[in-house]
């Protein structure tokens, strides 16, 4: 009443309008507020506290973009206002604009040090934009001063995770959840600890008591899917990541895991897999806004600037494959590529290290939306854009639908098509991706003329040993491969080898082998097979270089299908041991096939089951053989194409050059 009765008193005075404007919007009468405050900034343009307002008017009814211009606006006036730097903040992130949010929520403690919640906050911005570190100092110091604040532990506890600081980690959620038994994201969180250890169980029950406190968490589902699908339990993974997609059916993230499940379950048929990468495709492209022009040249033989994305050019498959070649191209002075890198994740390590040094560009994309992603992109001039990931984790395949490059190519993580029809082309090779599966790919399919895969040689001082089977007097099998891979049609077909090859061993390797529950369950299924838990030897994971001397307790490695061996298998090539697959239809069941035919093995290839036996029978057969071969095979597949980094990146930038020179070609052609 008395802000209506200072209004009707004077009611062109701005103040008065300004008070009445704060009456009607805290009761949600907007036009009538949004009336009284234009009127005022009419008379008074730099009045702070009407841009104030006008600019939470500008928030309700969603013009975001006028909102950030009266809050900022307001705070060049009166740049002390701590809301409304959290108001700039907030505006700011919802507009994908990370550093710049960090930087106003700054600004917003700065003006009240004492507010907790806006320190949980800048610590939750931090922790995304990939400062981590920061995020940590920050919480931290928070913790001391308000160690009673659930939201305090939680939110540590995150930036801890990131940062793989286990201990650390579990101690914060536990704190949190202390202070508060049901936040659902911490008993979510918690569950990451022991399933990246392998212990698969506690994580689930974490993950369960997640979806029981809120049924709609999302992530709790993803997490609880993928956690499923590491036990071997795939349908379960299937359901549990559907109910995900029921949850929130417009996430990107979602779809993919559900894509990456799929590839560990061996009866899907691949018209399934084709139909859900092609609904994510067309998820993308809804959301994108994609470029019709590049200032790139069109000039078919200049140098070209290749665009890398992955979240795994760290110590991980990805960026063992990837290493030798860009170490080849950096150190070939006639290469016309130059490769800028752009990291999805803020991971870093030793080969971090060295693939900066082979690249002239390093950018960290963590944080940043797909549009100011797309944008820096093409900003960067790229004229072939590769992605590395496929829907593995850490990728950012919707990026690719707003089309940043002329040329865009997907190789190397992944083993389908990613559904995202502005990718121009997926690299293959002629043993991997027969001619009948092209159907299943929304790309066009370049084969390289050897191999899609080169691997990088261990940097570990580690020879080969003599064939353990002459010592033992019995035959080691092993399979040093992702657990999950090992599913009831892998069991059973090694359950015959090993019963048609007597007082043989099978010598099996995985962080999920730590779990006492995951090596009786293991046993349990070999034993319905007639294979006693005696000649199963199990271990957990370890150092690398500890790692591959574990192979030289092994005389033949057995691949897993229908997802076979990568890195695994190239490893085990180095160290001597040759790999025994089985061949497939389909591009991810082919891979094995491609390197054992590049290593000059083809009579490690079977055609079917009762193959795989009958040679697993026969090569055990000549144990002196079997020792010749050893002896020599890690010369032997160095000289490979597998292992040839020159080779290989002659390979690969001719295959880049010739995409390039098309696109040249489709450009000089009347529209």
């Amino acid at each position: 009443m008395a802000a209506k009765a200072a209004y009707q008193s004077d009611a062109t005075d701005p103040e008065n309008q300004v008070v009445l404007a704060a009456a009607f919007g805290g009761n949600n009468q907007d036009e009538q507020a949004f009336r009284l405050v234009t009127s005022a900034l009419k008379s008074r343009p730099n009045y702070a506290e009407a841009l104030a307002i006008r600019a939470l008017l500008q928030v309700r009814s969603n013009n975001l973009v006028a909102a950030l211009a009266d809050a900022e606006s307001s705070l060049s006036i009166k740049p002390h206002l701590a809301q409304q730097w959290r108001m700039v903040s907030s505006l700011r992130y919802r507009q994908r604009d990370l550093s710049g949010a960090v930087v106003a929520l700054g600004r917003a403690l700065e003006c009240d040090p004492s507010a907790v919640e806006y320190t949980v906050d800048l610590g939750g911005l931090k922790r995304e934009a990939g400062l981590a570190e920061a995020a940590i100092v920050l919480l931290e110091r928070a913790a001391m001063f308000a160690p009673d604040n659930a939201a305090v532990w939680l939110t540590l506890g995150n930036a801890l995770l990131d940062l793989s600081r286990n201990t650390r980690t579990e101690s914060s959620y536990r704190r949190a959840l202390s202070i508060n038994p049901n936040l659902a994201e911490a008993h979510s969180n918690l569950g990451i600890i022991p399933k990246a250890i392998g212990q698969m169980e506690e994580a689930e029950a974490n993950f369960r008591r997640a979806i029981e406190i809120s049924p709609d968490y999302v992530e709790a589902h993803c997490n609880l899917g993928g956690t499923l699908k590491d036990m071997g339990r795939r349908k379960e993974a299937v359901a549990s990541i559907r109910r995900a997609l029921v949850i929130k059916p417009d996430s990107a993230d979602v779809h993919s895991n559900l894509l990456f499940i799929y590839n560990y379950e061996a009866t899907e048929p691949a018209s399934i897999l084709f139909a859900e990468a092609r609904r994510f495709g067309d998820l993308a492209v809804d959301r994108a806004r994609p470029f019709a022009f590049w200032r790139n040249r069109p000039e078919s033989g200049r140098r070209l600037r290749v665009g890398l994305v992955s979240g795994d050019l760290v110590n991980h498959p990805v960026g063992y494959f990837v290493e030798g070649m860009l170490a080849a191209q950096a150190s070939n002075a006639s290469s016309q590529l130059e490769f800028i890198a752009y990291s999805s994740h803020f991971r870093t390590d030793a080969l971090t290290e060295r693939v900066k040094k082979y690249c002239s560009g390093w950018h960290s994309a963590v944080g940043l939306s797909d549009e100011s992603f797309a944008r820096l992109i093409r900003d960067d001039g790229i004229d072939i854009l590769i992605d590395l990931s496929g829907h593995s984790a850490y990728n950012r395949l919707p990026v690719f639908a707003w089309k940043p490059a002329p040329v865009q190519a997907t190789w190397l993580g992944y083993f389908a098509t990613t559904g995202i029809s502005s990718i121009d082309y997926l690299i293959a090779d002629p043993w991997t991706l027969p001619e009948s599966e092209e159907a299943n790919f929304t790309e066009k399919i370049w084969r390289l003329p050897e191999t899609r895969l080169c691997f990088t040689p261990p940097d570990v001082d580690l020879g080969v040993s003599p064939l353990p089977a002459l010592l033992n007097g019995y035959v080691t099998f092993g399979c040093f491969n992702n657990l999950a891979k090992v599913n009831d049609a892998v069991v059973e077909l090694w359950a015959r080898v090993l019963r048609s090859v007597p007082e043989s061993r099978l010598f099996l390797k995985d962080k999920r082998l730590g779990s006492a529950s995951a090596r009786q369950s293991l046993w349990s299924r070999f034993a319905a097979y007639g294979v006693s838990a005696k000649r199963i030897i199990m271990e957990s994971s370890s150092a690398r270089s500890v790692y591959l001397s574990a192979y030289r307790r092994v005389d033949i490695a057995l691949d897993t299908f229908p997802f076979p061996g990568g890195a695994t298998s190239a490893e085990s090539l180095w160290m001597g041991v040759p790999v025994l697959t089985l061949t497939g239809r389909r591009f991810l069941s082919r891979q094995g096939v491609g390197l054992l035919m590049n290593a000059g093995l083809p009579e490690w290839v079977a055609a079917d089951a009762d193959d795989f036996v009958a040679r697993a029978v026969s090569l055990v057969g000549n144990l002196q053989s079997l020792a010749t071969l050893r002896s020599g095979l890690r010369r032997r597949v160095l000289a490979s194409p597998i292992f040839d980094a020159p080779r290989f990146a002659r390979h690969f930038e001719q295959a880049l050059r010739e995409m390039w020179t098309e696109w040249c070609r489709q450009q000089s052609e009347p529209s």
